[in-house]
């Protein structure tokens, strides 16, 4: 049987080439936007005073360390309290064809589990394999995420093989890059500029919110 997996890699093609360029350090000075969409996954109050925004992939090794280490604390004291609205967007930096499968997965999931299997995933790319092994372990790894969810293997290869899904988070990372300037993950706007690095304790986000939120 063809491994889904391997179908999203050559199904992206030319993201492959993208993802070497795109290096998991700091953040360029290219001017961005921090405009949301609707349609893009959020958590905590459309009202609230400052928006987050992450640039970020399921298989890169720093945001997985962000994720797991900083995040936790930071949705707690700042989502959770309604002082900071936060948006993730999808990147396929580190191997590319997983980082695409884990993001259609968590799209499949919906909305309600998203941000539940975005952290699934990022938890789980040691468990794959990680980079020292190309993620080998990747597929087991992912459906038995999807699994979890109650999808049978034949919605879980229709998931992650879906080629509109893939055309479209390609399109996304090519705004990405051109139109916000993002060159490398993990990278965090706040309120529309970007950080001058990556946040890599709470203590970093709480000096850099500390203007925006007035104490």
């Amino acid at each position: 049987m063809q491994n889904p997996v391997g179908k999203t890699l050559r199904v992206i093609g030319a993201t492959a080439a993208m993802s070497l360029a795109l290096l998991a350090v700091g953040c360029s000075k290219t001017s961005s936007t921090g405009t949301v969409a609707a349609d893009e996954m959020s958590m905590g109050q459309t009202t609230a005073p400052v928006t987050v925004i992450e640039y970020a992939s399921v298989a890169c090794p720093i945001c997985g360390h962000v994720n797991e280490t900083v995040m936790p604390a930071f949705k707690a004291k700042y989502v959770d309290t309604g002082k900071v609205r936060y948006v993730y967007r999808p990147m396929m930096t580190g191997n590319p064809a997983v980082a695409a499968a884990g993001h259609l997965l968590a799209e499949c999931a919906g909305k309600d589990k998203y941000f539940k299997v975005i952290d699934q995933v990022m938890r789980s790319q040691q468990a794959m394999g990680g980079e020292e092994t190309g993620y080998a372990n990747a597929r087991p790894v992912l459906f038995s995420i999807g699994q979890s969810l109650g999808m049978s293997e034949e919605a879980f290869n229709k998931c992650i093989t879906d080629e509109k899904g893939l055309t479209r988070l390609n399109d996304l990372n090519q705004t990405y890059m051109t139109r916000d300037g993002v060159n490398g993950t993990p990278t965090f706007l706040i309120n529309g500029k970007k950080l001058d690095r990556i946040p890599l304790n709470i203590g970093d986000f709480d000096t850099a919110l500390k203007p925006h939120l007035g104490k």
